[in-house]
Parts: C-alpha cells; sequence; structure tokens
C-alpha cells in the first residue's frame, strides 16, 4: 500500500474512538519549503525548493482528534537542466508557478494532547484529507515570460486547454507541543498528490509544430520545443509522462494560538 494511502487509513480508521475531550480552537500561522515532483523533477532533486506561507485554524474535536482549514501560498519552479537524466537535458524545458493551496484535513494525535498540561503537552500525529490547488504554470523566452497554458505546448486546442486548477489528496505526519497554555509550535511534512500532471506544463507529446504556429503563433512553439539539439524533438515523440500526476510536498514550522471554546453570543441564549 502506499504511504499516503495509508497514512489516510490509519487517521479515518481513527475517528470512531471515544475519549474524552479537551475542546477549543486555535488559528496560526506557518512557514517552510514546497518541492514539485513531477516531468521536470523525476529523480527527486531538492535543488529547487521554494518559499511557503500559511494561514490555519484547528478546531479541537478531544485530546486525539482535532479538523484544520489552512491557505497556503507556495512558489514552485524546476528545470531539465538540473537533472541527471540525458533526455531531460537535452529536451531543456522548465517552468515557475505560484500556487494557491486550500486545504482540510483530519488530525489523529498519537499521545493525548492537552493544551497547559504538565504532563500531555506534546505529541506526534498524522493527518489526512483533500485541497484545492490553484496553479499557473509560466516559463521564461529571451527575457520575457510567458503563461504557458495560453501556449497549447501539447498542440491543446483552442478552448481546450488543461485547468489551471486541481483537487489534491493531502497527508502528512508533524509534531505538536506547547510553549504554554496559550502557544504551541507545530513543525509537519506533508504530500499533495494532484489530480492533475500539468502543474508543470509537461505531460504527453510534442505537437504538430506547423499546425501549432499557425494557431498560436511562433512563441508558442519555441516554447513547446526548447531542447538543445534541433534535430531532437518531433511531432508525436514523448515530452513527458502522463501516466503519472504531479506531487508536491512541504515543510512548515509553525506557531498556533489557543483561544478555547468560542461562548454564543449571549443575544442567542435563551432567557427562560
Amino acid at each position: 500500500m502506499r504511504l499516503d494511502r495509508f497514512l489516510i487509513v490509519i487517521v479515518l480508521s481513527c475517528f470512531h474512538l471515544n475519549i474524552e475531550a479537551q475542546e477549543g480552537y486555535e488559528l496560526g500561522v506557518r512557514t517552510g519549503v514546497v518541492n514539485y515532483f513531477g516531468d521536470l523533477n523525476t529523480d527527486y532533486n531538492f535543488s529547487n525548493a521554494g518559499f511557503t506561507f500559511g494561514i490555519l485554524a484547528r478546531r479541537n474535536i478531544n485530546e486525539r482528534i482535532s479538523f484544520t482549514g489552512a491557505i497556503d501560498y507556495a512558489r514552485i519552479s524546476a528545470s531539465d537542466a538540473n537533472s541527471n537524466n540525458y533526455f531531460q537535458r537535452t529536451r531543456n524545458l522548465s517552468f515557475k508557478s505560484n500556487v494557491f493551496d486550500f486545504n482540510a484535513t483530519m488530525e489523529f494525535n498519537f499521545f493525548p494532547y492537552f493544551h497547559g498540561s504538565d504532563e500531555h503537552y506534546y505529541t506526534p500525529y498524522l493527518f489526512g484529507g483533500l485541497a484545492f490547488v490553484k496553479f499557473n504554470p509560466k516559463a521564461e523566452l529571451n527575457g520575457e515570460s510567458y503563461a504557458l497554458r495560453s501556449m497549447g505546448t501539447e498542440g491543446q486546442q483552442n478552448g481546450q486547454e488543461y485547468a489551471l486548477y486541481s483537487g489534491a489528496f493531502v497527508y502528512g505526519m508533524g509534531f505538536k507541543w506547547d510553549i504554554n497554555r496559550d502557544w504551541s509550535i507545530n513543525v509537519s511534512v506533508s504530500g499533495r498528490n494532484l489530480f492533475t500532471d500539468y502543474i508543470d506544463d509537461v505531460s504527453t507529446e510534442y505537437p504538430d509544430f506547423f499546425s501549432l504556429s499557425a494557431r498560436r503563433g511562433n512563441i508558442a512553439v519555441e516554447l513547446s520545443d526548447r531542447s538543445l539539439n534541433p534535430d531532437f524533438a518531433r511531432s508525436t515523440m514523448q515530452r513527458g509522462n502522463g501516466k503519472n500526476n504531479d506531487v508536491l510536498y512541504f515543510f512548515n514550522i509553525g506557531i498556533m494560538r489557543y483561544i478555547g471554546e468560542i461562548e454564543c453570543p449571549t443575544i442567542s441564549k435563551s432567557i427562560y
């Protein structure tokens, strides 16, 4: 069983636990690095790690289970020039993209976890859930930056370009511990298995270059084929591997503020 599926199964299997609760809410921020793995980074090269920053809110159901929602911004990039593979270095593609990641996860604490406790103030945890990811791959050509989707670099017809958003499975593990009753530090490693293979604009075959030039112009052809060898790329030749979707991995460290239970407004309470 793949690691991401295993972690999600473990988290979901713990949902039925009925444990006395320390309910409450937490708000926080986190920052770290993000790595992209896909057609332009097949050998898990970490040299192009990008920056990420996010805000999150957590609802503690009890000392074992909590739900978290977050919005993360990330900056990703990759280049064939950094590959150890001859085909990829000759292909010479690259991209960069801003990514906005809206995610919701359920967390399972391995140890009982109570804010303000002298004994139960830290725990490792697993989490799993879903994300909605927005992206827009771009590349530079002759000093200018171009949005690649609008270029149809793999022969997409006008109006049939890939979407600039995708769902994703979220999975990961982390460690949380209290500085004091109100503040805690969280460290986590998490993955996003995207439902798309186009976060890098690379997936299938080289297009018919004459047709692409007629529909999108010569710039589109140059962005589609940036190979170092003028005889390298041919129409219908493999440009990417469409069998595997792209993946993002985040390493984050964050600080959370515990605010306890949110009281109902007095006006909403019955006077009887």
